[in-house]
């Protein structure tokens, strides 16, 4: 009788919860295996492909001692468990070693997982993890591996072989350890069916498939929910990178727990900053046990022998790790710790365990941003049990990116229809070109922007840009990339590929030195094709500057005011600052509060009495 009343009131919290948003859904049965947002550790951002048994069983003690009574639960092995010869700081494709089984399944190697001996797997790790009253889960690429494909391996249960079921396109990109699994075709589905089936003897309960959310491959995720569903397990879905497409959120949404917004985030501010903008659009698409993740938390001591950057603690600063741990409370993504636990410090593990913020993730309601004007942002979120309201403020000044009133040129707005715009530019002496790309003022989704042959001349030769390397570069949406588009597929204009180019996003500014003597500019502009996967956006501004396009500095702090009707209050309030526990007082009327640049502030605000009226 308690389960069913348990259950009673997890299906009229979901309905309460989806009625403000036309576009979710109810959730599915699986989404009650993720009722509030997952809470875990993942070994990705502090030992990359080269975890081992000895580092994921020390995260697991550090999680059971400290972490567990706050609700985290999982722990992670994140990419290439399989490969007993990985490199730190990247991947090993010139001589890896896959460990399989005679039906093309990966398992632990025993060089990094000793008790994976006779044949054992991950069980033996997860009981100790589950020992602990903890969770388990593992990383796994999507699709059926080369090598199973090549050997001809069978698949469990059938007289299909992996060269059967496998297709050379589509593959990954940035790795190669997998092919395409067509379905439809015999055998497809048995596959995902027999590596899940392992998974679940392990004791599986939580699985990251990556390479599955963009391009997003719906087949696929149907597969593996199906997969997943016949285990009789509970085994939480995640799909990886981001961002996932906007016109796939409605299925992504009822196949998974958690799906990626971002593509891999790192300890750098205007990474974070951008999350501001992806989580507004993305806030709609929240169901119970089905969450838009904004990826893992590079906190703590991480690098250790990560894919990005060295051995270090985090670059945020203190401001900015409130400010990414209060945004991701309030927009309520997943939160999976990316350091080293064993060696954490102080300051992060008060961060991680703060009840009061911690609430705020697992129980607040109807989530929003208030506003988003001038670098200071307001969310704010109701507690179904008192009818408070929590509020959280952002300062995120910077300097402006780019400063169009000192840009040498600056093209008008340019769409994913338009035609390929031609410019060529008099750089007028210059020692330096920067190429910038901004959002057009609606937004940066699906702003992929290609500078197609881009060239310097000096009035007999030219040099193509792609040959010369820049000084920096950054980008907001997507990343910047020599000959291929911001989201790493080919240059592709109104569907013409093109060899020489270079692909960005808004809002991004690449910063090159010239060689003496070449002062012209010559380029073709226009949107990549990959803007049109988005439902909407898609606009962008090219602008050329031969000085810092940046702004000026903004203070180091600014007040943020924001009126209680705003809030919907029209009482006296009491407020209390969750990071601090304390009691900062009554107000009326309006709440301010003085937040430090990049940084933020979280509050409870209590009505306790009516408005004083005016005289």
């Amino acid at each position: 009788m308690f389960k069913k009343i348990i259950s009673a009131i997890f299906f009229v919290t979901s309905v309460c919860c989806l009625v403000s948003g036309q576009n979710k859904k109810i959730p599915q049965s699986f989404h009650q295996w993720a009722a509030t947002p997952p809470m875990g550790w993942n070994s990705w951002d502090c030992y990359g492909p080269t975890v081992t048994e000895a580092e994921v069983k020390a995260n697991a003690d550090y999680m059971g001692k400290y972490l567990k009574n706050s609700g985290w639960e999982y722990i992670v092995v994140d990419i290439r468990w399989y490969v007993p010869n990985d490199k730190a700081h990247g991947y090993n494709e010139t001589n890896p070693v896959f460990t399989l089984d005679s039906y093309g399944r990966f398992l632990p190697p025993v060089e990094r997982f000793p008790s994976a001996a006779n044949g054992n797997g991950f069980k033996p790790l997860a009981d100790y993890i589950h020992s602990k009253g903890l969770k388990f889960g593992i990383h796994i690429m999507r699709g059926v591996p080369v090598a199973a494909v090549k050997q001809k391996l069978p698949v469990l249960g059938t007289k299909i072989t992996a060269a059967d079921i496998y297709s050379d396109k589509e593959q990954c990109t940035w790795l190669h350890d997998m092919y395409t699994i067509v379905a439809g075709k015999p055998g497809a589905q048995e596959y995902y069916n027999s590596i899940f089936q392992l998974y679940a003897s392990w004791g599986l309960d939580f699985v990251k498939v990556d390479d599955l959310s963009r391009p997003y491959h719906q087949e696929e995720v149907e597969m593996i929910r199906k997969a997943i569903d016949l285990t009789g397990r509970k085994i939480v879905l995640s799909t990886s990178p981001g961002e996932t497409p906007l016109p796939s959120a409605l299925h992504v949404q009822q196949n998974a727990n958690m799906w990626r917004t971002v593509d891999d985030f790192w300890d750098i501010w205007s990474e974070l900053k951008d999350h501001f903008k992806v989580f507004k659009r993305w806030n709609e698409y929240r169901v119970p046990g089905g969450w838009p993740d904004g990826d893992m938390l590079p906190l703590g001591h991480i690098g250790i022998r990560a894919e990005r950057g060295d051995d270090r603690m985090t670059k945020f600063t203190m401001d900015e790790q409130y400010t990414l741990l209060t945004l991701w409370s309030i927009f309520k993504s997943p939160l999976m710790f990316g350091g080293d636990l064993a060696t954490n410090d102080a300051f992060t593990l008060s961060l991680i365990t703060n009840r009061n913020v911690l609430d705020v993730l697992k129980y607040s309601i109807n989530n929003h941003e208030i506003f988003n004007q001038e670098d200071k942002v307001a969310w704010v979120a109701d507690d179904p049990k008192t009818g408070d309201k929590f509020l959280a403020l952002f300062n995120s000044a910077d300097p402006k990116l780019i400063d169009e009133s000192r840009a040498l040129w600056a093209s008008a707005i340019i769409s994913k229809n338009d035609p390929i715009k031609r410019i060529e530019l008099d750089l007028k002496k210059a020692k330096k070109l920067y190429l910038c790309v901004s959002d057009a003022g609606d937004d940066n989704i699906g702003d992929y922007a290609d500078w197609l042959t881009p060239v310097i001349y000096n009035g007999k030769d030219s040099i193509k840009l792609t040959s010369l390397k820049w000084v920096k570069a950054y980008a907001q949406t997507g990343k910047a990339r020599n000959n291929k588009s911001a989201t790493g597929t080919p240059i592709t204009v109104n569907g013409i590929n093109y060899s020489d180019g270079i692909g960005t996003g808004a809002n991004s500014v690449i910063e090159f030195d010239l060689p003496d003597g070449y002062t012209i500019f010559r380029s073709n502009l226009a949107v990549d094709d990959v803007a049109k996967t988005q439902a909407s956006g898609g606009t962008v501004k090219f602008s050329i500057f031969t000085e810092d396009p940046t702004g000026p500095i903004p203070a180091d702090q600014t007040n943020i005011s924001v009126a209680l009707i705003k809030l919907g209050i029209h009482s006296v309030v009491k407020v209390k600052d969750l990071w601090s526990g304390k009691d900062l007082g009554t107000f009326s009327g309006s709440f301010s509060a003085e937040i430090k640049k990049h940084g933020a502030g979280l509050y409870r605000i209590s009505a306790v009495g009516k408005m004083k009226s005016k005289k």
